[in-house]
């Protein structure tokens, strides 16, 4: 664990909301986030050696689970100071199971750093961050990683970037010039600054990239634009001004290219502090960054640290956030502040205050759960949208012991994971954890276990089926029991037909008193009793109409639990004599995907016994496919559309109603 047993230099401290940099990295999982936040500590001089991610010794990747698993599973916060600024970086896992990891750190932050492998081709996965960075409205820059990889040409990702992401021709384009040699980032010259970073090629001057760039820069901006075609050499200091109004503005991202563990990282950090926004230039509808105005903050992630117990990650939007403050979250009681800490990998430092637009750690929170808002006014901050969690396990406690924690364990695992869905399934009466995917499974069952000391153990999950009459029959109930003293009886006779959709109707057609009138909701209830526990595979029975047409009673010997029994007894006979089929839930499912998959998930829905309702367009480039189909097929169909469509296509599903299953399907649960 190098680089977690290194001191630390403290936390960084800001005069000024203008002095923050809140910056969010995204991208496909493994194209190199979590070693470029180490690569970027590394340069600021955060940490004197750098981690990596197979040694588990990365600040980013601070969790056991992390280092067992080898990749980001949450949201983490490293801050760095450079030049006088602190910058927050959030890394967010690249896994699609952890999406809402990923909106809490776009929640956080003004900027964006897509980061993407050079070795890898700009695929539908990368466009799906972007698309995540342009809906948040935040400026984006570019980072390539991976170039020590076989045959990279940097001149061909410049050229995917800017055909996958460019506007226009010159909407995306490198800064640097940078001098590559058998895979090792030697150096690079700053096309707008001419600073030099490491040992770049001597002979190559940038003067045809510089001119471009210049040129993209300066067509923006009229004054600079007629100094420049009038010859005059332009400052740096006003090409940067004019490059950071155009990124704010989202017409022009800068792409940089970075090889850990240093080459890039300095060009990086310089371009962070220079032209990314800071929270006083936030653009949305949340509340105004201003350190004088009550405080507005947002829980962005929720932890457990073994010795202070839960950590409330927090982003503060408006106020100053002190120690002692009192804070009210809608929905719980009032919280107090008792004390403030920046995080850094598994470290805390303490923090004296937190001003508008910065990120700060509170202990022991006892209500307040990620997504929650927290403030001293009356503002709140509404939620980011959640994954929803369509992939169910099924799970029981290993031992009493355990049961005993289960429901306290899951409780704290719901506050810190808002994506995990616990159910307590009213028909099958399973306990079920709905994820978001495999991955995510596997984090919410070794949480449960390593974090919180539960043990639990999977069981299939069932699916809540159904029994209903297919034909009308005829059942004779009868329960006589005399031998003397005080007996049993009961006789009724019952028919039983189809109702499809409309629930159980009893009809009571006894004539000339053969039941008397105080026994017949004794028939109804043993009827209703048996509805439960169904007639042919044990599942509920319903959708049928029962009439009582005739029986017999017995002045001493007849009862309230004898006309139950019997007529338990009758639909039992009844069904014996009908057909009786059992029925499956059906859901109305909505895939929204990239067109070029839409051929094969049509293929995979039918297959699935899906009945396709329509496709439509979803969006540039996008199919909106909707289709009812059975739920027994989509216990897995997270993972199954994940992979059809190369992690790009999503789904939601809503009940619509309980239909006939197919004979050869029903033989394997009769």
């Amino acid at each position: 664990m190098a680089a977690q047993s290194q001191q630390h230099p403290p936390a960084p401290v800001v005069p000024d909301s203008s002095a923050l940099r809140n910056v969010v990295l995204l991208g496909p999982s493994g194209a190199g986030k979590t070693t470029l936040v180490e690569s970027l500590a590394l340069a600021a001089g955060a940490i004197t050696r750098a981690g990596t991610v197979p040694d588990g010794t990365t600040v980013s990747d601070h969790e056991e689970i992390e280092h067992r698993q080898q990749r980001s599973v949450q949201l983490s916060l490293v801050p760095l100071a450079h030049q006088g600024v602190k910058v927050n970086l959030l890394d967010t896992p690249g896994y699609a199971d952890f999406a809402g990891d990923l909106q809490a750190g776009l929640r956080a932050a003004e900027g964006a750093l897509l980061v993407l492998s050079a070795a890898e081709p700009i695929g539908l996965p990368a466009l799906e961050y972007w698309r995540h960075c342009q809906a948040a409205g935040l400026p984006t820059a570019i980072v390539l990683t991976h170039l020590n990889a076989a045959h990279v040409r940097l001149e061909d990702a410049y050229a995917a970037c800017q055909e996958a992401f460019g506007e226009h021709p010159d909407a995306v384009l490198p800064l640097q010039l940078v001098t590559l040699r058998d895979g090792r980032l030697l150096g690079s010259l700053d096309l707008l600054t001419g600073r030099r970073y490491g040992e770049p090629d001597p002979a190559e001057d940038g003067h045809e990239a510089r001119a471009r760039l210049v040129e993209a820069i300066a067509g923006e901006d009229d004054t600079l634009l007629e100094r420049y075609l009038a010859g005059e050499e332009l400052d740096s200091a006003a090409l940067t001004a004019a490059l950071r109004r155009e990124f704010l503005q989202g017409a022009l991202h800068p792409v940089v290219a970075s090889a850990p563990p240093l080459g890039g990282a300095a060009e990086l950090l310089d371009l962070i502090a220079e032209i990314f926004p800071t929270p006083l230039e936030r653009a949305d509808e949340l509340p105004a960054c201003d350190p004088e105005a009550p405080v507005t903050a947002q829980v962005v992630h929720t932890s457990e640290d073994p010795y202070v117990g839960r950590l409330s990650l927090v982003r503060v939007f408006s106020g100053t956030l002190r120690p002692d403050s009192t804070l009210h979250s809608p929905g719980h009681p009032d919280e107090r502040v008792t004390g403030l800490t920046t995080p850094f990998g598994h470290h805390q430092r303490p923090a004296t205050e937190a001003l508008a637009g910065d990120l700060v750690c509170l202990a022991r929170l006892g209500a307040a759960r990620t997504g929650d808002s927290l403030g001293a006014g009356d503002q709140v901050v509404p939620p980011w949208p959640q994954p929803e969690a369509l992939l169910p396990i099924a799970v029981e406690a290993h031992s009493k012991a355990d049961e005993d924690r289960l429901a306290q364990s899951l409780a704290k695992l719901t506050a810190q994971d808002p994506a995990v869905r616990v159910e307590q399934n009213p028909d099958t009466h399973q306990l079920v954890l709905w994820c978001t995917g495999e991955a995510h499974q596997s984090v919410v069952l070794d949480r449960l276990e390593n974090r919180f000391g539960v043990h639990v153990d999977t069981v299939p999950y069932q699916v809540a089926l159904r029994e209903t009459f297919a034909t009308a029959g005829s059942g004779h109930g009868r329960h006589v029991k005399q031998s003397g003293g005080h007996g049993q009886f009961a006789i009724c006779d019952l028919t039983v037909e189809p109702l499809p959709g409309g629930g159980f109707e009893f009809v009571d057609k006894v004539v000339g008193g053969a039941v008397p009138r105080n026994f017949v909701p004794s028939v109804e209830k043993g009827v209703r009793a048996q509805l439960a526990h169904g007639v042919l595979a044990g599942y509920p029975l319903v959708d049928v109409r029962v009439t009582l047409t005739d029986g017999k009673a017995h002045s001493v010997d007849s009862s309230d639990a004898a006309f139950q029994t019997a007529g338990s007894l009758a639909l039992k006979e009844a069904a014996a004599h009908a057909s009786v089929r059992l029925l499956e839930p059906v859901d109305e499912v909505q895939v929204l995907l990239p067109d070029e998959y839409q051929g094969a998930v049509l293929s995979d829905l039918a297959a699935r016994r899906g009945h396709v309702l329509g496709t439509e367009p979803g969006g540039p480039g996008l199919s909106l496919v909707r289709a009812e189909v059975p739920e027994l097929e989509l216990t897995r169909y997270p993972v199954e559309l994940r992979s059809l469509s190369h992690g790009t296509g999503h789904f939601t599903r809503s009940y619509v109603r309980h239909a006939p299953m197919p004979q050869a399907v029903a033989a394997n649960f009769a």
